[in-house]
């Protein structure tokens, strides 16, 4: 839990920073356009502070942290902190030299979506999945095969594969 704490201190602290830098660098540069650097402190404020609060008050709740959270969380850091910095670049670069070439462009919206597409695809098929009211082991397994198990033994594969632990849990195990 105090991992969560934490992280949502960390980035409480860079989205004020972020908005500090908002703020000041486009004043010290004379820009009154829109730039993406006004966006980087929303995205760790929401996308960082508040995931790592909730992520908190779910652990509270359901402790779905296992040996595989540690994993799930760096690739989140590490998509989450990928987004704001090409936001940034992308920001700096408007700041300082209004056109950017469209390769450049492109470049830079394809490194800060990979985070955010990846994050997004995965919680919705993953939902898509949760919220089917076919059984995942008759899906997998077939009726057939399912009439010929034991009940200890489709109670060790509902064990196995996490059919009945919390959705969260199974949403981290999943990624």
């Amino acid at each position: 839990m105090k991992r969560y704490i934490n992280a949502a201190l960390l980035y409480a602290i860079l989205a004020m920073a972020g908005g500090v830098f908002y703020r000041e660098f486009t004043k010290f540069n004379g820009f009154t356009g829109k730039t993406t650097l006004s966006v980087v402190h929303t995205h760790y404020f929401l996308l960082g502070m508040v995931l790592f609060l909730l992520l908190l008050l779910l652990e509270k709740s359901f402790s779905f942290t296992g040996p595989k959270t540690g994993l799930v969380l760096a690739v989140y850091h590490v998509g989450l902190n990928l987004a704001a910095l090409m936001l940034v670049v992308r920001g700096v670069a408007q700041v300082l030299s209004p056109g950017l070439s469209s390769g450049m462009s492109a470049a830079i919206s394809g490194m800060a979506g990979i985070g955010h597409i990846l994050l997004g695809v995965s919680l919705a098929a993953f939902l898509l999945m949760d919220a089917s009211p076919l059984d995942p082991l008759q899906t997998n397994l077939g009726q057939a095969a399912l009439g010929s198990l034991s009940p200890e033994q489709l109670a060790r594969l509902r064990e196995y594969w996490g059919v009945d632990t919390p959705a969260a849990e199974r949403y981290l195990s999943w990624l």
